[in-house]
Formats: structure tokens, sequence, C-alpha cells
């Protein structure tokens, strides 16, 4: 049987003022809509083996709102939860949908609105569904775009960093339009800052409404790649929706350019389906005692506050402050640590979902969590095939997955991470494992 695809969306935008997640001690209340959120869904199926990616304008994905929507769509669909993947863009504008212990001592940080969850979940689930049945012959092809001047590495503009973008662009046999495209590329949605008080996707927004441009109807998913020390911090000229708009459109220019460049023979119905799933178990981190904490956190204040005296440039300057709010993360950790709720959570989230998808030559791995763009280069180089990977997937580990290098030299990243680097190298194999395991057995 030939692949049949389906795509959907679902508006997830708050119907009331919410606290807006993503930068501390700022009470972000939101006072308006600028852009809507959305869950943006894709079905595949090769008539055996169904695959669903759904990619969701929130910060953070829990793992009991992950399985929350993957039951209840496998329930209506019969797709198998193993098979889906549902990932956050990581928008900074949006609600809050799940506590994170390092923010616990934050004054402003809210607790999820009951009211807000269960649109979302509802979003996600109906997304998916419908999705499902719109159903419809169609065929595939796999591409890339290389992205330049959106963004770099944010703690060494010459370090490491992706600059390809993963593509997935599915068109109906009917009329060979366009359907759906799913992109993956790691960058953080930050161009917006703390003074932004409207719900937005960030400049994910600008890619997707350049696209659709372009593509009439097409539906964008946008999935976040490991991206933990990437972001625009060296290339933003402002923080406003107008530097968004020229990030995102610049994003999209290269995309469709990507896409146009497609030939009729890039194209096959004739995709064999895959889908594998397994667990890491990643190694938990020690936080220093309470008084050490205290003491790191004045002297990253100081530090701070001198780059502010010699009127440091921007990248710098937000890099040492952001250490200052990672410090602070660091000590609510240490008391929690000392009370031993560090060590509950951590036992609570030891096991790391592992997922791979096969389609066709490609390998789709999917990670919960935000992790350095390492792993993700790593996965790339070593894996058996084309790969992408997708980050922050179907939960969080409340921070990041730096590298090793990263961890002896401390920062806003490895200041408050509950887990520690060789974490990373855990979902590495795991992932390689997978992906030898799919293809040996395309029909897993």
């Amino acid at each position: 049987m030939s692949l049949l695809a389906g795509a959907a969306v679902r508006d997830i935008t708050p119907q009331k003022p919410l606290f807006l997640v993503g930068y501390p001690h700022v009470p972000r209340t939101s006072s308006g809509v600028h852009d809507p959120l959305l869950a943006s869904a894709l079905y595949l199926c090769d008539g055996v083996t169904p695959l669903l990616l759904v990619a969701v304008d929130i910060l953070y994905l829990s793992a009991e709102s992950s399985k929350q929507c993957r039951f209840a769509i496998s329930k209506a669909t019969g797709i198998p939860w193993q098979n889906m993947v549902i990932s956050a863009t990581h928008t900074h504008s949006g609600p809050v949908t799940h506590s994170v212990l390092a923010w616990k001592d934050d004054p402003v940080v809210q607790p999820p609105d009951p009211e807000y969850l269960e649109q979302f979940h509802r979003g996600i689930i109906e997304s998916a569904i419908a999705a499902y049945r719109a159903a419809e012959p169609a065929r595939l092809a796999v591409t890339g775009a290389k992205a330049q001047g959106v963004g770099c590495n944010r703690l060494d503009p010459n370090g490491s960093f992706d600059s390809e973008v993963g593509l997935l662009a599915v068109q109906r046999q009917s009329d060979s339009r366009l359907m759906a495209v799913a992109l993956i590329y790691g960058m953080h949605p930050t161009v917006l800052h703390e003074d932004s008080s409207l719900v937005s996707s960030d400049f994910p927004y600008f890619t997707r409404q350049h696209l659709n441009e372009v593509f009439p109807g097409l539906i964008t998913l946008f999935h976040t790649g490991p991206c933990g020390n990437l972001s625009p911090r060296y290339h933003v000229q402002s923080q406003t929706f107008a530097e968004a708009e020229r990030l995102g459109r610049l994003l999209g220019q290269t995309i469709a350019q990507s896409l146009q460049a497609l030939s009729h023979s890039d194209f096959t119905a004739e995709r064999v389906l895959a889908a594998a799933q397994t667990w890491a178990e990643v190694v938990p981190n020690a936080f220093p005692s309470v008084a050490t904490a205290e003491a790191a956190l004045h002297d990253a204040r100081e530090r701070y506050d001198q780059l502010k005296r010699t009127d440091a440039p921007h990248g710098p300057l937000r890099t040492a402050e952001c250490f200052v709010f990672g410090c602070e993360e660091t000590l609510t950790l240490a008391r929690a640590q000392a009370s031993g709720e560090v060590a509950r959570l951590q036992h609570q989230m030891r096991r790391a979902e592992v997922q791979v998808f096969r389609i066709g030559d490609l390998f789709l791995a999917a990670w919960p969590g935000e992790q350095f763009v390492e792993y993700g280069l790593e996965i790339k180089h070593r894996a058996p095939g084309r790969s992408f990977v997708i980050s922050l997937a179907n939960g969080e580990l409340q921070g990041y997955i730096v590298t090793p290098g990263a961890a002896a030299a401390g920062g806003y990243e490895a200041a408050f991470s509950l887990f520690r680097s060789e974490s990373g190298e855990r979902l590495v194999t795991a992932t390689l494992n997978l992906m030898q395991r799919l293809l040996h057995d395309p029909v897993h």
C-alpha cells in the first residue's frame, strides 16, 4: 500500500491573561496576543506502521502531559502511543504547563493554570485525531536547508553549531501540492525578552507565516533540535517583533528555497515506516552546599555588575546575566538537595524516553529535555543513515544536558542541570542502538 498522510492544526492560545514563562523575576502577565499558539500534527502510514508527529508552541511539555495526550490519541485512532512524538517549540512567551523545581524560590513564577492545561491537552489531542482522519494518498521527500544568520552557539560564537534544518515534505498525490512540512531546527526561540507581554511563538511564527505565503494552505510543524547552547543572542539587533520577523523570515526563505528545489522524482509514496522506543538511565547531578552556592551567586552578581559598568556588548552581558539566574537556581536546588527533594525528583525522572522513527532512509530521533548541540551532531555523525534529532519531546528533564567541557567550565546551563553530562552519551548510545535495530528490522 502506498503512503497515507494527513495534517491538522488546533489553536491553543490562552483565552485569558496568564503568566508568561521563560524569564526569571519578571511578573509577565499576558496583555494580549501577537500570534496564536498552535498544536500542529502530521500523520503518516505506509499501510503497516502508523506514525504521528505533533509540534506544540509551549516552553515545556511534561512527561505526564505527553502520556495523557498520547493515550487519548491512541484510544481514538488505534495508533500505538510509542509511535507518537509530541515536542515543544520552547517559546518563552507562552503559559506555564509544568512546574520546575529550580524556579521554586522565584516569587513571580505561577503554577500551571488548570483551565489552560485542559485547553492545552485538548488542542494536542484534537490536532492529532484530525490529522489521522484527514489522511489521503500522499508522497514524501526528505531534504534539508542551511540556516545562516539566525543564531549560533551562545556560549562561544565560534563554538559548535548545527546550521542544518531537517525537512520532511509531504505532498498530496491528487494534485502534487504540498500538504505539510515537518522541520527540525535547533535554535532557542528567544528573540523576545521579558519586556514583551504578548503571547507569541517568537520567530517560528514568522517562519511558518512565510512558508504559508509561498505555499498556501501548508501546515508546518516546527520541531526544535538540540539547542541547549544555541540562541540568537549574537545575531539579534533588538528584542522586538520586527527582529523576530527578520530572523523568522530569513529562516523561512532558506527553507522555501529548498522545498522549491525539490522535483517530482524526489517525492515517493513507497517509504517504509518503522518505530522503536527504549529508555536511557540518566545520571543524577550533585549540587554544592548552600553556603558554597550563596558565595557563587555573590561572585556572579559582582561579575555581571562589572560588565554593566563597562558597557559590555549585549552577547557577553546577557551570558553573564543568565549565569546569575543559573546561580540563583543552583542555590534553590542546593536547599532542595539538603531537604531530599532533589533526590526524590531525580529518582522519579531517572528513565528518559528515547524514540527513533525510520522513514525510508531517514532516522528521526526524539529526546526529552534540552541537550547541547554536540549530542545531536554526534548522532548525525554516527548514525547508519541520514538523521535528525528532535529535542524537548515527550517530556522534560528540568534543565539541560550539557557536555563534559561545559560542566567543568560552569555557566548558566550547567548551574542547575539535574543530570550529569554522562546522560548525554547514554541518550546517544540508546539512540544509535535503536537505529541499528530499525536498520536490520525495518518492519519493527
